[in-house]
């Protein structure tokens, strides 16, 4: 009967409020919210305090592994691809405009000229003499 008794009284207490019966009013309500919320933040940067302590554990073990194997890390990697992307290849076909060096290309005529002269090289007399004219 004991905890029947305590039921029916928290539930007259909430029936008077349904009842439009004023509420009571918890005068230390405000400060009790404030504890709470100060509570809720302080276990919050605890938990992000713990985390950030596991991660560096991770860390330190990835580490060790990669040391051990001679691996890199992803972002390593990306860098080292990169950097080799950016560097000219010898006798690249895409290589920057910058890196043609100077002479080479700079006289349009000249360049078709001198394609225009290596092809009447390769093609036979007849037809050597007939582009000449």
């Amino acid at each position: 009967d004991q905890p029947r008794i305590l039921l029916c009284a928290g539930a007259t207490k909430d029936m008077g409020k349904m009842l439009g019966g004023e509420e009571e009013k918890d005068p230390d309500a405000q400060k009790k919210e404030e504890e709470r919320q100060e509570a809720l933040r302080q276990q919050e940067e605890e938990r992000k305090a713990k985390h950030a302590r596991m991660e560096a554990e991770r860390e330190k073990v990835r580490q060790q592994i990669r040391d051990k194997y001679g691996l890199k890390k992803k972002e390593e990697k990306e860098a080292e691809e990169k950097a080799a992307l950016e560097q000219p290849c010898e006798g690249s076909l895409t290589r920057p405009k910058k890196a043609i060096p100077a002479g080479c290309g700079d006289e349009e005529e000249e360049e078709e000229e001198s394609i225009l002269d290596t092809v009447l090289k390769y093609l036979p007399g007849p037809l050597q003499d007939m582009f000449k004219k």
